[in-house]
């Protein structure tokens, strides 16, 4: 035989890999570690903050004005408010010094509250008894020209509010020219307004009936313009200062009173002048209910 014709060489021999039937415990094992770190997770989250839950139960106790109480006996065993207190009262939920401060932060913020009040309500007073004044001087000056009843009066937010009826008083229908009946009332008005430093509204309304077509005047908002401007012109002619005055048109807008009422045309066509407030916003929010109450205690007397 040839040298190249040596020993066969035998087939190599490949062990098949062995299955790892065990596998499953690794995936096992990682999953309990998961779970365990879950469960000290939730257990951490679990425990309870005893300052952090006295001052919750002081705030409720605030809000609804009652002590808050925690009762564990009648939660389950081993729940998360063991070890509190049987009750939990807030004067000592709270460490003292705490419970002190707060409580002179809200005595002093009552009394600084209180002292407002009563200081809105003074001044209210105060500037209700200079208008309710200054009304008195108005209707007096009237009555001594007999044209008493000429005026309505109420005291509202703005100041004191004069209404002026204006149909056959003021104005004939729709006109802006001043009657005799109405100089003769305004120059009755003016000494009272003139002494004045209070800003002076000069308001035109009209009634609800609209203007004749073709007529001088567009609409009631014109018309009512101009009327509250034609009373600015004469008591400004009478000595009453030009600067405290101001004129408004207000057409419809405003009736006095609805206009299904059988006086709604003569009364709510009107020029009303109002002797402003010279209060405060706060104290000016007073001035309709001191109103309300001298008129309801003037009905009963």
């Amino acid at each position: 035989m040839s040298a190249g014709h040596g020993r066969r060489r035998g087939k190599k021999h490949v062990e098949e890999e062995h299955e790892n039937h065990e596998r499953w415990m690794v995936s096992y094992a990682d999953m309990m570690t998961l779970l365990l770190v879950l469960f000290i997770v939730l257990y951490a989250m679990s425990q309870v903050d005893k300052a952090k839950f006295a001052q919750l139960a002081s705030g409720l106790s605030d809000a609804f004005g009652t002590p808050v109480s925690v009762i564990p006996a009648a939660t389950p065993e081993g729940s998360v408010l063991d070890g509190l207190p049987g009750v939990i009262d807030i004067g000592s939920a709270i460490p003292p010094d705490q419970t002190v401060e707060q409580a002179e932060v809200d005595a002093a913020a009552a009394q600084a509250a209180l002292a407002e009040a009563e200081r809105v309500a003074t001044e209210a007073q105060a500037q209700y008894q200079d208008l309710a004044a200054v009304r008195d001087r108005i209707e007096a000056a009237l009555a001594a020209t007999g044209q008493s009843g000429a005026a309505r009066y109420e005291i509202d937010e703005r100041g004191l509010v004069v209404h002026i009826v204006a149909d056959q008083v003021l104005f004939d229908a729709e006109e802006a020219v001043l009657r005799l009946e109405g100089r003769q009332i305004l120059d009755a008005i003016a000494p009272a307004l003139r002494e004045l430093q209070n800003s002076l509204g000069i308001e035109g309304h009209a009634n609800h009936v609209p203007v004749t077509p073709g007529g001088p005047w567009p609409s009631n908002w014109e018309l009512s313009a101009y009327r509250a401007t034609t009373v600015v012109r004469h008591l400004a002619t009478i000595g009453v200062p030009q600067d405290h005055m101001v004129a408004n048109g207000y057409s419809d807008t405003r009736p006095l009173v609805p206009p299904a009422d059988p006086s709604s045309i003569t009364v709510n066509r009107r020029v009303d002048v109002v002797v402003m407030s010279t209060a405060s916003a706060e104290a000016n929010e007073l001035l309709p209910g001191l109103d309300a109450g001298a008129t309801e205690e003037g009905t009963h007397g």
